[in-house]
């Protein structure tokens, strides 16, 4: 299996497409499924990286009136997003190197959103995919 740097077009574009596969309508129904939030990862090996979460997956660049906007360093980013550790989201917001804009109470949704029943396996093969 290839892997790709955390947040490359190529990873972005592996992601979605184990998401498409992994997520079929689970993705965009239930709870959060119109959920939007820009984020920020900055200080990443290929620089600054701008992508946003809509309808369970990451997608590149902003999108329009995304509520809530999240800034947050790369290898934060890498440990919530890959390894799935919120635990150090929350290290990193209360020593405050996550930074929020906007409505938080869209993370606090995004935190308690289970719509995927295949959430597990699709952070599995996106682990397996990123370097």
């Amino acid at each position: 299996m290839a892997q790709y740097e955390f947040l490359s077009d190529e990873w972005l574009t592996e992601v979605q497409k184990i998401s498409a596969e992994l997520g079929g309508d689970a993705a965009t129904s239930g709870p959060g499924a119109d959920l939007k939030i820009n984020v920020v990862v900055t200080g990443g090996p290929s620089g600054d990286h701008e992508l946003h979460l809509a309808g369970g997956t990451f997608n590149a660049g902003a999108i329009e009136g995304a509520p809530t906007k999240l800034t947050v360093p790369y290898e934060v980013a890498k440990d919530m997003f890959v390894n799935g550790n919120q635990q150090a989201g929350m290290q990193a917001f209360m020593s405050g190197q996550i930074k929020v804009e906007g409505d938080m109470s869209k993370l606090m949704a995004m935190q308690g959103q289970g719509a995927n029943p295949n959430q597990a396996k699709i952070a599995e093969q996106v682990k397996a995919i990123t370097l």
